[in-house]
Parts: C-alpha cells; sequence; structure tokens
C-alpha cells in the first residue's frame, strides 16, 4: 500500500504536459537583472557597481547575516546599474543589471559532463562550500541550505528526506532533473547525508512518476543508505510537515521545524545544486523551469539563468497564448500571478503557468454555507473559514491563538470551497499582520 499524511489533501487535475519533454538550455539572454534577495532572510549586499566587468560565477552580492546566502553572476559582461525591479511580488526589489557579453566563467568550475562521484571532505567544509555557493531549497521555500544543515544545539538529525515528490499541478522540472541527472542528484544526496552526519536518505516520489520510481529504484542500489519511497498521490504532499508524516509517520509540532522530529527535508533540485556545488565548483546561477499551460504551443522544461526575464521564457515555448488570463510564477495552487513577462526568475521560480481566460477568472464569491469542505481539505488541522473571517475583521490575536502561522498555504481550502471564497488570500493577509506582530515582540 502506498504511503500518505493522512490529514486532509485533495487531488487536483495534474496536467502535466511537459513531463515527457527533456531539459532545454535556453539561450542566453541580452541582459539579465539578477535581485539580490531570492532567499528568505537577509538580502545580499552588493559588491559590484555600475561598469564592473563580471564573469559567469562570479559573486556579485554577499550575504550579510547567517541566514543569507551569496548572489552569483549568472553571466559574463558589464554592470549596467544596481538598481530596482519589480519582483514577482509586484514590489520592486534591489537588484543587478548586467548587459550580456559573450559567455566567460570563472576558471574554477568544472564544465564537463563527467560525473564525479569521490570526494573527501568533512562535513563542516561541505556546509561551507554549499554557503559560499548561494544554495537555497529550490522547490520554492529558498530557504538557505547551509543553515538546514546546521541544526539548533540539543537537536540532532537521524533521517535526511529528499522531497520528489513535485505534487504542484503542471509542473515537471523535478521529475526531469530525477531522470537526466539521477547519479548527480544521488552524490548531492551523500553530501548532504555526510554534512548531517545522518546514514538514512529517503526519497519520496509520488506514484505519478513511474519512471523516475522505477530509475531511482534502480540506481540507489549503488548508493549506501538512500532509500526510494513511492508515495500515494496527494496534494499537497510536498509540504515538509506532510513529506516527514508520509515517510517516517512522525508529526513536526506546531511552530516547530522539522529538526525537532529528527528529521531534515530537501528538494531533489537542491541536491543536484548541491553536487554541482561541491563537485563541480559551481555556484547556484541557473535552475531548471518550467513553462507550461493549456493553449501554449510547446510545454517545455528549460535550464535557465537566474535572472533572465519570464518573457524569453514564454517566447521559447511558443510565445504568450491570445486567450492568456494570468501567468503565474509557481503552479495553479502555490503560485503567484505576476503583473509583468519582465519580472526575471529566480533561484525560486519552479515554473511559469499561462493560464487561459476561462480557467483563471474568479468566481463570484458567495456566503459561507458552513459546509466544512475547507477543514476537511486542510493538511494542518486549521479552521480556514474562521482564520479567514479573523483576518478579515482584524481580529490578530484570536488569528494566531487558533494557529494561523501554522498555515503552509497550500490553498486546498479556496480549491474545495463551493462559495468561492477568497481564503487562502485572507488567511496570507492574516498571517503577514501575525508575523509583524510576534516579530515586534522579540525586539
Amino acid at each position: 500500500m502506498l504511503k500518505t499524511f493522512k490529514k486532509g489533501g485533495v487531488h487536483p487535475p495534474e496536467n502535466k504536459l511537459s513531463a515527457g519533454k527533456s531539459i532545454e538550455v535556453l539561450p542566453l539572454p541580452a541582459s539579465v537583472f539578477i535581485p539580490v534577495a531570492q532567499h528568505i532572510g537577509a538580502p545580499a549586499t552588493p559588491v559590484v557597481g555600475r561598469g564592473d566587468v563580471v564573469k559567469v560565477g562570479q559573486i556579485i552580492a554577499k550575504s550579510s547575516s547567517f541566514v543569507s546566502t551569496n548572489i552569483h553572476s549568472s553571466v559574463s559582461g558589464k554592470v549596467k546599474k544596481v538598481d530596482f525591479q519589480a519582483d514577482s511580488s509586484g514590489y520592486p526589489k534591489q537588484g543587478i543589471l548586467i548587459d550580456v557579453d559573450g559567455d566567460e566563467w570563472i576558471e574554477d568550475i568544472d564544465r564537463s559532463e563527467d560525473l564525479k562521484k569521490d570526494f573527501d571532505l568533512s562535513g563542516e567544509e561541505i556546509v561551507k562550500k554549499i554557503q559560499d555557493a548561494g544554495i537555497v531549497g529550490l522547490g520554492g521555500a529558498t530557504f538557505p541550505t547551509h543553515v538546514k544543515l546546521v541544526p539548533p544545539k540539543g537537536m540532532k538529525a537521524d533521517i535526511l528526506l529528499i522531497n520528489g515528490v513535485e505534487c504542484e499541478p503542471y509542473l515537471t522540472s523535478d521529475h526531469r532533473l530525477m531522470l537526466e541527472k539521477t547519479d548527480e542528484i544521488l552524490v548531492g544526496i551523500q553530501l548532504l547525508m555526510k554534512a548531517l552526519s545522518v546514514d538514512k536518505a529517503v526519497i519520496g516520489i509520488e506514484n505519478n512518476k513511474p519512471d523516475a520510481i522505477q530509475r531511482l529504484t534502480e540506481k540507489t542500489k549503488e548508493y549506501n543508505g538512500v532509500s526510494v519511497a513511492p508515495l500515494k498521490v496527494k496534494y499537497p504532499q510536498g509540504g515538509e510537515k506532510q513529506l516527514i508524516k508520509a515517510v517516517t509517520g512522525r508529526e513536526v509540532p506546531s511552530g516547530a521545524l522539522p529538526i525537532a522530529v529528527g528529521a531534515v527535508v530537501s528538494n531533489v533540485g537542491t541536491a543536484f545544486a548541491v553536487y554541482e556545488a561541491i563537485q563541480k565548483n559551481k555556484p547556484l546561477f541557473e535552475r531548471v523551469v518550467t513553462v507550461t499551460g493549456k493553449a501554449l504551443a510547446n510545454p517545455s522544461n528549460f535550464r535557465v539563468r537566474i535572472g533572465t526575464a519570464t518573457s524569453a521564457l514564454v517566447d521559447a515555448a511558443g510565445g504568450l497564448p491570445e486567450d492568456s488570463g494570468k501567468v503565474i510564477s509557481g503552479g495553479p495552487m502555490m503560485g503567484r500571478a505576476i503583473a509583468s513577462l519582465d519580472v526575471p526568475v529566480t533561484k525560486g521560480t519552479s515554473g511559469i503557468l499561462l493560464m487561459e481566460k476561462n480557467e483563471s477568472t474568479r468566481e463570484e464569491m458567495n456566503t459561507c454555507i458552513r459546509c466544512s469542505r475547507c477543514v476537511s481539505a486542510c493538511p494542518m488541522g486549521l479552521e480556514p473559514f474562521l482564520l479567514m473571517t479573523l483576518s478579515e475583521k482584524q481580529i490578530f490575536d484570536r488569528a494566531e491563538d487558533d494557529k494561523i502561522m501554522d498555515c503552509i498555504e497550500c490553498g486546498s481550502c479556496s480549491y474545495t470551497c463551493p462559495a468561492n471564497r477568497p481564503l487562502l488570500d485572507y488567511i496570507r493577509f492574516g498571517k503577514g499582520k501575525v508575523g509583524q506582530i510576534i516579530r515586534s515582540r522579540k525586539k
């Protein structure tokens, strides 16, 4: 029997239109805008200025605190300016605009396709290389990876979980990586295991990717301590707490991190980035992005340099369909609509979804009918209808008491609501306000 988490969850149409499309390398753009805040934590501080000449892989912004990461140039060329431009949030964010000239990489990077399995590094050396390479969680959360690998005092991991679930509809970048970079991912997993001092790693993959399950199950025989756990198809199984519950049966307490139950979760894309950083000396300056949509001429998976405009990806996939209603950064459940195709690809960009007008238009909101579907669907055991009301009426102390900060923003509540209530929108608003209140107490 396939494993899964027990509480809540939904099964939206999968629409994995690009699952059979091999990863293509997107041509270099004429210019890139590389934001200095592409991670949870403090933005990096620019160390280049107008007129500076940079190479691919060169540090252009340094981490400003422990919970922060370095930013590297994804192209070679000349810095045009350090400026502000809207990112996927719609707000102007600081970044570095570079005009591309050639494709000159720093000399340390091994650009060969040769697999490099062996390594002789301590756990501390691995963590330091990961930190220097600017690696973050590539599943979308963008939490700095080196921070995850240094558990708080008194806590220790005993298992590493690798997230190959990719439960978000439409997205297939992780699926393609597992098929095309299998050994590299597995070497990356062994490096992460060494960094954490654990001897067990489990790769969770949903059962709608039988080819990835078969390939990784066969390959893991060559790697000590690594196994594959096939999982029932159920959204949002890619959430850290849901994956931990599905694979290990352990329940992460409210307000706690996975390390509280001895687990660390890392995405397959992150494991691949770790391999490249340590075995190839390659910082994180490009990633695989799914570009997809039902009306799109050529749904695809592209390897893209960070800072490339979204428009370049859309053009490469056949251009913007006439009936497009929304362009979403991410998937349809947790992604966010972007206002412009000038928005740059960042470390957290897993997909670009073009939705048709008839799919993306919101239905008229009606009065809550007290059906409790949102409660049944919530994987965190919350009461979304109540949290929306508390957020709407700005009763933030009660919202905090009712665990609004436990919401993982999966959208299962909004998806199931027959009254078309914007539950997640209000809960996100409430979470933001409660988060501000909590942070103000700590000052």
